[in-house]
């Protein structure tokens, strides 16, 4: 009988967090791996220069390439709106993804995160419980080199000992609390609200080859020296272990074989080639709206019907008032800590959870736009923007979604991009546990305000937070999910999903560790079977 040949044991496609940490843990243990990546690699010397040039600095996608084989979210027309709410990612397509620009928070989700349907009713739990992944968020946070504090408990609730439970420590100890932070924990901790530091992947201290920040608050949209982690570290790591990198490489077809199993993923090159590569397992870990479109185009795992529904994000709001001292918002990274009294509670059953996050970053641009819309000028806008740059404040607040299939992203049956491929179209609507839960939220934005003694400025319109979670969602049931408690499909026993498309429940953090804990789970579970 022949023997099959396999251009490698497994195929990733994506070489962002997920990607990259999944491609690196399976070359570590001995297999051959072939990532595929559809943009470029861009050294950071010049997306640095392309930021420094940019007029669109409030544009974070700006500084990188926007190519017409690797369209990102903000090519105009590549995402279509359908629903009430305009949803638009920061989705970028090079080499380390879209972790280039990000604000590094790097959370946990809680236990009872996990149980949103036993314990409340609402939404869904998922397939496995908190003990399962805790070991793979500890893997998750050396890799990233998170920092963050042993002793906080970060649900909110006052436990007085640090939760979620930990079996290992921070691998680098918590940065210095930004000044806004500090203002506003001194305002507000008397009266009963909590203010926790946020974990990330922003290093304060050199680690793994990483210098330590230097504040240049410049996360978004890249960090200036390295210090923020970005994917683009374990594309280095796992090309020194062994994995082949091919870029400019669009995947476009998932090639079915026989049982169900998956044959060989192809992809095309600006050039025109048209590439047919096999292997024993197949890693998708492309932006999840890219992911969903990949296995929608090629027609598999999909006979549940729910590749791109359940689509979830930490849809909200932003509130600004002028504090009654000098805070000079902009010192340090973008994100410092949030306040998290109600992230978890009871009363889950009647409106979602919300999370003020404590922003950082420089407002002086905005502030521009703002007075100059007023009607200001010369000296009166140089006082005028002093005046409120020192005494800024903005929170910017995160919903709890629940899984909807009607909330979707979908190929577009009328749009295509240079490559032939379709582009996106994106159905959206806030549901009425989040709209329960921001009315909430609005009672505590006063409440702040007059804690703190400052100035109402204003509150946003609803806004997306790029926390694309639920399009792939995971599952017990076949009929109803999309991939198992692995992040394997149902229907494909050798096709993984590493993404954090497949959580099921999105709570209020960021989740990108949780991605990356997944995949780091799936990796060792194929190279057992590899």
């Amino acid at each position: 009988m022949d023997i099959p040949h396999y251009d490698a044991d497994v195929i990733v496609v994506g070489s962002g967090a997920c990607g990259a940490n999944a491609a690196y843990r399976l070359a570590q243990k001995g297999k051959s791996v072939i990532m595929l990546e559809a943009g470029e690699r861009v050294p950071r010397w010049k997306i640095i220069e392309n930021f420094r040039n940019s007029a669109r600095k409030w544009d974070y996608n700006d500084a990188y390439p926007n190519r017409p084989w690797a369209p990102t979210s903000f090519q105009e027309g590549y995402i279509e709106n359908t629903g009430s709410f305009e949803f638009l990612p920061g989705m970028l397509k090079l080499v380390g993804g879209t972790t280039w620009h990000w604000a590094a928070a790097t959370w946990r989700y809680l236990p009872n995160d996990m149980k949103l349907k036993t314990l409340y009713g609402v939404g869904r739990d998922w397939p496995i419980d908190y003990d399962v992944i805790e070991p793979y968020y500890g893997e998750a946070e050396i890799q990233l080199g998170v920092s963050g504090s042993d002793t906080e408990d970060q649900s909110g609730q006052g436990l007085g000992r640090v939760f979620p439970p930990r079996s290992t420590p921070y691998p680098v100890s918590p940065e210095p609390l930004v000044p806004v932070h500090k203002y506003l924990k001194k305002k507000l901790e008397p009266h009963g609200y909590a203010l926790i530091h946020a974990p990330n992947s922003r290093t304060h201290k050199p680690y793994d080859g990483r210098p330590a920040c230097r504040g240049n608050n410049n996360c978004m949209p890249a960090c200036p020296i390295g210090a923020m982690y970005s994917g683009s570290i374990h594309v280095d790591k796992a090309e020194r272990a062994g994995v082949k990198l091919i870029t400019t490489a669009v995947a476009y077809k998932i090639e079915r074989g026989e049982r169900g199993k998956i044959a060989a993923i192809h992809y095309k090159t600006p050039e025109g080639g048209d590439v047919r590569l096999t292997a024993r397992y197949f890693i998708i870990a492309a932006h999840s709206f890219e992911t969903s479109k990949l296995l929608i185009i090629s027609d598999v795992a999909n006979s549940s019907d729910q590749v791109g529904r359940n689509l979830m994000d930490h849809a909200g709001k932003n509130m600004h008032f002028l504090a009654d001292e000098d805070v000079w918002q902009g010192r340090g990274p973008i994100v410092g800590g949030c306040i998290m009294n109600m992230r978890d509670g009871a009363f889950r059953s009647r409106h979602s959870a919300i999370n003020h996050v404590i922003s950082n970053g420089n407002p002086q641009s905005g502030l521009t736009r703002k007075l100059l819309s007023q009607g200001k000028m010369g000296r009166e806008l140089d006082d005028a923007i002093r005046h409120y740059s020192a005494r800024w404040v903005e929170l910017s607040t995160f919903y709890e979604a629940l899984p909807n299939p009607a909330n979707r992203v979908m190929p577009s049956t009328t749009r295509k991009d240079a490559m032939g491929l379709p582009m996106l179209t994106v159905h959206y609507n806030i549901d009425p546990y989040c709209q329960a839960g921001a009315a909430v939220g609005e009672k505590q934005y006063r409440d702040i305000v007059r804690l703190s003694g400052g100035i109402f400025q204003d509150v946003s319109d609803w806004q997306n937070h790029d926390h694309l979670i639920g399009t792939m969602i995971m599952g017990d049931n076949p009929a109803d999910s999309v991939v198992n408690h692995e992040g394997r499909t149902h229907d494909h026993d050798n096709l993984f999903i590493s993404s954090v498309g497949i959580i099921p429940a999105c709570g209020l953090i960021n989740p990108t560790l949780t991605g990356v804990a997944l995949a780091l789970r799936s990796a060792d579970i194929i190279a057992r079977e590899v």
